[in-house]
């Protein structure tokens, strides 16, 4: 039931029963709906509607076999989740991606993700959720209601996908046949949409088994708790910081749930979790990204499995793309993301205007094994011992390590075996305190605090100080500074406590792919184009002293000046167009990386493909993004 890279998938395997049936009805209709291809591309693509298969769905084997054919088309990969903050307002990179870019002229002709195989993951849960019921009498109800329910947790987590890209979508939950009226029908509200992913979520939080030996890293309940809490702590947020309906500019509607109905489900799902599921916090955090064997450690609900040893060759470059200038954007933290971290004592920094061999000390450690500090090693050559920087990875003068397994053989050939963890006990106890802090304004306690961030940062070896204990908190003005210039600002007042579980869950869970969720929900995803300075990350801050001799660093000597011709070198000059390298203050100050970037509110929601639309006049265009 695991998942090991299956080289034959069930998904494939029903396929082949269809082909062999030879009862072809094509949806090509509906694909057409869907997408912008032509018919005739369509008709020669991967097409079957129907076909009767009675050999297959009959048993408990044929819905674990699909069961995994799903698991191996759609388990999130090393990249989806490793590198899925590429693009955010804390991490730099080389370019940027077009989506952000002014230049780019980002409109529907360029937008993609309404093809046939971006439906096609929907369909094919239905057809399971259809055909499922032949093996309804050779089953026991408790193992039949266990695959419903992972069936529903793939449609939702789909869906789910589906409405964070385009707002209001279709809802469609049985297998389209060639004459079926949805096929030319509009969009379906959010709401509604929703409103149906929540249904099949309960359903699966329900139903499925919490024998975790028998469905060892597969769908289980915690897995589906665990997505529900993220799901609806961001549903909740989002419509709580967003006033209206991306796709249509309306006001919520309200006919299914509020926002605080969401937020409560996230902390009824988070809560079930931390009290029911035997997880506890892993004593190494470092090792949560770096080690092979995830399915050891009890923090760990759901991981991608990846290993090189045993016979297997599983295997992922993520030390090789956060260590090269060939293969990645160059993804880099900033010093916004460096001023994120508390000190050991629970406070926030006092200055960052420090030399960044000075930066980590006294710091939250996660600071130091999330980013390349003073005292870390690697090998290399055959040879152990201080690892440099290397400037021509990172445009900012900081270097990740989070996910960086220290052996030659990754940054050389890129053949990683760190497993990734897709979710954790770590994400739920932040979801259960933020949507606990966000429930009707505030309905966490000292004792939920204590539980959650509390219990991270004492993991961690930071000081837990509770923000409402006005005698021992102290408020961190850069913190309050950077989340007013969001666009979100000013819907709500931010609480101290909201602003450190906003902390948290950066110093926590940055590089999981979860930064750009959380600023779509909050209504701040403006700081992506807007950084902290103009048109430029900020990165290291450099002495004056510093700029004319060189900054030290674990041992090596790094230069700034034009005519070095080191690869390790800076060219720091005046222009402050895209690609460029300027001080903020002439001769000294924070090295800034300049790439203009822009965001406007239309983008919480991307734009329907127009081939979609040419095809079906009734989706509709999402608002501002009319031609």
């Amino acid at each position: 039931a695991g998942f090991k890279c299956l080289t034959f998938s069930a998904v494939n395997f029903y396929r082949s029963i269809e082909i062999m049936k030879n009862i072809i009805r094509l949806f090509a209709i509906g694909a057409v709906a869907f997408t912008g291809v032509s018919c005739e591309d369509f008709l020669s693509a991967d097409p079957v509607n129907r076909v009767s298969a009675e050999a297959f769905f009959v048993s408990e084997s044929d819905l674990q076999l699909y069961c995994n054919g799903l698991l191996e088309s759609y388990c999130p990969s090393a990249n989806t989740i490793g590198m899925g903050d590429s693009y955010t307002d804390l991490t730099a990179s080389k370019s940027g991606t077009d989506y952000y870019k002014p230049g780019a002229a980002w409109d529907a002709g360029k937008q993609t993700g309404w093809d046939v195989g971006d439906w096609r993951s929907i369909r094919r849960a239905n057809i399971m959720l259809r055909d499922m019921v032949r093996a309804k009498e050779n089953v026991s109800e408790a193992v039949y209601n266990h695959y419903e329910g992972v069936a529903r947790f793939w449609r939702a987590y789909f869906y789910y996908s589906k409405v964070k890209t385009f707002g209001n979508v279709p809802w469609i939950d049985h297998v389209l046949d060639v004459d079926d009226a949805l096929l030319y029908a509009g969009r379906d509200d959010r709401e509604y949409v929703m409103s149906k992913v929540l249904e099949d979520l309960n359903f699966a939080c329900t139903y499925c088994s919490t024998d975790t030996k028998t469905y060892k890293n597969v769908i289980n309940r915690w897995v589906a708790l665990a997505f529900k809490s993220r799901v609806c702590l961001f549903e909740g947020t989002y419509r709580k910081y967003h006033k209206v309906n991306p796709s249509t500019n309306q006001p919520w509607n309200n006919k299914y749930e509020s926002a605080d109905d969401f937020l409560q489900e996230a902390v009824d799902a988070a809560n079930t979790i931390m009290t029911e599921a035997g997880l506890k916090l892993h004593n190494d955090y470092h090792a949560l990204f770096t080690t092979s064997a995830l399915g050891d450690i009890n923090e760990v609900i759901w991981y991608r499995e990846y290993k090189t040893s045993d016979g297997l060759n599983v295997w992922n470059d993520l030390t090789l793309n956060y260590n090269t200038s060939t293969a990645s954007q160059k993804v880099s933290p900033t010093k916004a993301l460096m001023n994120m971290y508390l000190t050991t004592d629970g406070t926030p920094i006092e200055s960052d205007q420090v030399p960044m061999s000075k930066e980590f000390e006294g710091r939250d450690p996660r600071l130091s094994q999330t980013v390349h500090a003073p005292g870390h090693e690697w090998t290399y050559g055959g040879v152990t011992g201080p690892k440099p920087l290397n400037f021509t990875h990172v445009v900012t003068g900081y270097m990740f390590m989070k996910w960086s397994q220290e052996f030659e053989n990754n940054y050389t050939t890129g053949r990683g075996d760190n497993s990734v963890p897709i979710f954790r006990l770590g994400e739920v106890l932040l979801n259960y305190a933020e949507a606990k802090a966000e429930l009707n304004n505030g309905s966490l306690s000292q004792e939920d605090w204590n539980l959650t961030v509390g219990a991270l940062r004492d993991r961690a070896g930071v000081k837990n100080i509770w923000p409402e204990d006005t005698a021992n908190y102290k408020p961190d003005q850069w913190l309050i500074d950077y989340y007013a210039q969001a666009e979100g600002a000013a819907i709500t007042n931010l609480s101290n406590t909201i602003l450190e579980i906003r902390r948290e869950r950066v110093t926590e869970l940055i590089l999981e792919n979860l930064r750009v969720d959380d600023l779509y929900r909050w209504h701040c995803a403006n700081l992506i184009a807007l950084r902290d300075t103009e048109k430029g990350w900020k990165g290291v801050y450099l002495s004056a002293d510093e700029v004319k001799n060189g900054m030290e660093f674990n041992g090596y000597t790094y230069t700034f000046t034009a005519a070095d011709t080191n690869p390790n070198n800076y060219c720091i000059g005046t222009s402050m167009s895209d690609n460029n390298w300027t001080l903020t203050d002439g001769d000294h100050g924070y090295l800034v990386y300049h790439e203009d970037l822009r965001f406007d509110e239309r983008m919480y929601v991307r734009p329907i493909p127009s081939a979609a639309l040419s095809l079906n006049t009734n989706l509709g265009q999402n608002y501002g993004w009319e031609q």
